[in-house]
Order: C-alpha cells, then structure tokens, then sequence
C-alpha cells in the first residue's frame, strides 16, 4: 500500500462523520416524538370532559356557508368563542349573513352535541349552554382518550423504525464501528421508550381529569 493511499484512509477514518454517519444523532428521532406528544395534547384537550369545554372544538368546526358550494370555513375565522359563566360560551359571529349557516353547522357535529341559540338582545351572538356531563358522555370521553394515546404510541413507535432503518444503513455500509451501532441502538431504545411513558402519562392525566369532572 503507498504512504499516500494510507494516509488518504487515515484521514478519512480520522475526519468527523457526516449527520447521516453519526449513528448518535437521534435529533430526528427526537423532533418526531415531539411532535407526536405535541399532538396528543392537543388532541386530548380537544376532547369534552363532563361540564368543562375547550373552545377550540368549536372554532375548529367546518361551516358551510353557501349550500351550493363545497367549500367549507373554519368557524374560528367567522366568529369568536368567548367562555360566560356557568356552564355556556358565546359565539359573536362577524356577519349577521353568517349566523344560521354557523347553527346549522354546530348542531349537525354530532360529537359536540350542542344547541346554540340566538341571544334575544343581539342577533349575531349565539348563546351555547354546555350539558351537564353523563355517564355515558364521561365513557365516551374516556375511550376516546384511550384511542388517542394508542395512535400517539403508534406514532412513537414509527419514528423509532426509521431510526432504526437509519442505524440498520449505516451497518450495512460499515460506515461506523459495531461497538457504536450497538450503543446507538441502546440509547435509541431508551428514547422511544421516554416517548412511551410520556403518553401513557398525558393519557392517564387527561383521563384523570375526565373522571373527576
């Protein structure tokens, strides 16, 4: 072997790795599982949970606003949902023009199950009461919750086989020493599993709070 050559494959072995050769960069393993948490929250604090209310379930609700058009607006860019006491909120919809299109649209959301109804004094509020919570309205919640936490987990468990895929390349190419694959795939599994616990806490939290409303 000439010096050159084997100076030319020291310094490549010497050189730092590249991102996609660092078999300890799990950033993207990281930011998915992030993201999936993210999700689940937001997810969850969606969900009805007996007599308290998210508003944001309302303003994501889909109006039709011109019937012989598909086209659909998000509630939340035609009106403001402001909380009032007890157990109600008020809608103030932009456009008088709007109001019955926003009706009809919450009261065919048969997961809100809500009545809104015109305020006598104001004609583009709308007063919703929010229904006491059931038995079979709190269960409901509940099994929603638990689905949602089994789609996070599903979430989790995907960015860890691309992870995986990415280690399982990487040995393939012999691009990093064994000894490194076997501790990434380590720290790998360590992370997922985080992952794992963290929605198995937001769930239980979440439902928790379901229980005790």
């Amino acid at each position: 072997m000439s010096l050159t050559l084997s100076m030319h494959r020291e310094a490549e072995a010497a050189a730092p790795t590249t991102e996609t050769e660092d078999p300890f960069d799990f950033s993207i393993l990281e930011n998915s599982i992030t993201k999936t948490l993210d999700k689940l929250k937001d997810n969850l604090s969606k969900l009805r949970t007996g007599g308290r209310f998210n508003p944001e379930a309302l303003e994501n609700v889909r109006v039709q606003l011109d019937k012989k058009s598909k086209k659909t607006e998000r509630l939340g860019d035609l009106a403001q949902v402001l909380p009032k006491t007890g157990r109600s909120l008020a809608i103030l919809v932009g456009e008088k023009d709007h109001v019955h299109a926003i009706v009809s649209a919450i009261q065919a959301n048969p997961e809100l199950n809500l009545q809104p109804q015109i305020d006598a004094e104001n004609p583009v509020q709308l007063n919703v009461p929010i229904p006491p919570p059931t038995k079979e309205s709190r269960d409901a919640a509940l099994k929603k919750a638990a689905e949602t936490g089994e789609v996070a987990k599903t979430g989790v468990q995907s960015a860890r086989a691309v992870c995986q895929k990415r280690l399982r390349g990487m040995e393939v190419k012999k691009v990093v020493r064994p000894d490194d694959l076997k501790k990434a795939g380590k720290k790998m599994e360590g992370i997922v599993e985080k992952g794992v616990v963290d929605v198995k806490k937001m769930v239980e939290v979440a439902k928790k709070g379901m229980e005790q409303a």
